[in-house]
């Protein structure tokens, strides 16, 4: 199970209660909801096996699983512990985790995620929740991608008892070929460029009649047109040079890949709006290239929404 980058909160929220049940006993209660709309699992009781046969942890232990959709996440992002600022996810849950602790009604915690955990940033966040929230340190875990794999490896049973539904996967694309389209269209953009328009015009829905096939709203294509139009007849410029064939080939495979994964989960959102903020949160997220172009990643999605490269047309008749 190496994609843990790939599932949905509650596919890996499956995996990590799978693990536990394994780990501390079948009496683990899974994830809900809290008021908080924080999701914990609990254990009450001498845990079977953590964090090891000879000391199990005893009485009563927090769960938490953190899920990302970015691919090679680590522990020793800002986004998971800034201690100096005293944000990030674990400073967020550190007030409830205190209060648990001082009533009496939690005495370990642990944290599991799937993103890469290193001894110095298991070391320094494991001291920081401690001190922040006073269990003692032998009380607070980490545990990253490493630790799920060994733990899937240990026990194999539990991949059997998985049943991780692709269905129920969330929009996820991959991010590498607009990353190249984009860094080639950026470099291009550094020298002057050619007045020669080389693409050939192709039919197109107009943009009022496709704004209400898709349920984008005009408040919100009015907005991205004054932001990122002028740079369309660039973009098009760019793609349908000659020398240019391989990022167009590039951008080719992400449009189509991006329509065919739309049409799929397009019921999960109520407006084209939606999806277009979720898909370059998850871009940016998934590529240093993009997060470091993050203007003409917006401009590139809006120019295949434009382009009518993604989402629906006026002759389809298909979704």
């Amino acid at each position: 199970m190496k994609s843990y980058f790939d599932l949905s909160e509650d596919q890996f929220e499956q995996i990590v209660v799978t693990i536990g049940q394994r780990l501390f006993g079948a009496g683990l209660i899974g994830f809900a909801k809290g008021r908080d709309g924080g999701r914990d699992a609990k254990f009450k009781g001498t845990a079977q096996q953590y964090p090891s046969n000879a000391s199990p942890w005893s009485e009563c232990t927090i769960i938490q699983a953190k899920h990302t959709n970015k691919i090679n996440a680590s522990f020793s992002d800002t986004d998971v512990c800034n201690g100096d600022k005293t944000t990030g996810l674990i400073c967020d849950e550190i007030p409830k985790i205190k209060a648990l602790f001082e009533s009496g009604e939690a005495q370990n915690y642990l944290l599991i995620s799937n993103r890469k955990l290193s001894a110095l940033a298991e070391q320094k966040i494991t001291k920081f929740v401690s001190d922040m929230t006073g269990l003692p340190i032998g009380r607070v875990a980490l545990a990253g991608t490493q630790q799920l794999d060994d733990w899937l490896e240990l026990f194999p049973g539990a991949k059997s008892f998985l049943s991780i539904n692709p269905l129920e996967s969330p929009l996820i694309v991959n991010a590498d070929d607009l990353a190249h389209t984009i860094e080639g269209f950026a470099e291009a953009l550094s020298v002057k460029p050619s007045d020669e328009d080389l693409s050939t015009p192709t039919p197109r829905t107009p943009l009022v009649a496709k704004n209400q096939l898709n349920n984008m709203t005009t408040e919100f294509e009015t907005t991205l047109r004054g932001l990122y139009f002028q740079l369309t007849p660039e973009i098009r410029k760019f793609l349908y040079d000659p020398i240019n064939q391989e990022f167009r080939a590039s951008y080719q495979e992400a449009a189509d890949e991006f329509n065919l994964k739309i049409v799929a989960k397009r019921k999960e959102f109520e407006t084209f709006d939606d999806i277009f903020n979720y898909l370059q949160d998850l871009l940016i997220d998934r590529s240093g290239i993009l997060r470091s172009n993050k203007r003409l990643t917006r401009a590139m999605l809006y120019y295949m929404y434009w382009n009518c490269d993604i989402g629906r047309e006026a002759d389809d008749q298909t979704v």
